[in-house]
């Protein structure tokens, strides 16, 4: 009677290095074209935001000028559309939730605070602006100003 001897197990476990650099390899290819194409995508949905809140702040602005005469004081700031203003000149009828659908006044998309100008610098009434995701005066793409007189 012929038993069989066991020979070692010819099987292989796990996976090769070579294996595991090139799933990294693929994996990082792929990471790098999402990012090319998607980057810009993103940029561009701050400046939406930007766009649209610069447009939220017109609309309170000339809201609250029209129940007060003059848009808030440079010094009053945007803080006034959000809180009565204790510096003068003080609104008389101020509303109970302030011109604004927020307690706090919003940051820009790139978390910066918005930049107010009473008067503007094209002699609008007011000027609300960001600087864009650089946050310096100029640039142009992602990192161009936006400015409530461009919306008007």
């Amino acid at each position: 009677m012929n038993i069989p001897t066991s020979s070692p197990s010819c099987r292989r476990e796990g996976f090769t290095l070579v294996e595991i650099l090139i799933v990294l390899a693929i994996i990082s290819l792929l990471a790098g074209v999402v990012v090319v194409n998607v980057a810009p995508q993103l940029n561009m949905g701050k400046q939406a935001t930007a766009k649209s809140q610069l447009q939220s702040f017109a609309t309170a602005l000339t809201t609250y000028s029209l129940a007060h005469g003059a848009p808030p004081s440079q010094q009053q700031g945007l803080d006034a559309l959000v809180e009565r203003p204790t510096r003068e000149p003080i609104p008389l009828a101020y509303p109970e939730g302030g011109y604004l659908n927020s307690r706090t006044l919003p940051l820009d998309p790139w978390r910066r605070p918005y930049l107010y100008l009473s008067p503007g610098r094209q002699n609008e009434p007011f000027e609300v602006m960001s600087y864009g995701a650089d946050g310096e005066p100029g640039g142009s793409g992602a990192n161009a100003d936006l400015t409530s007189a461009n919306l008007q």
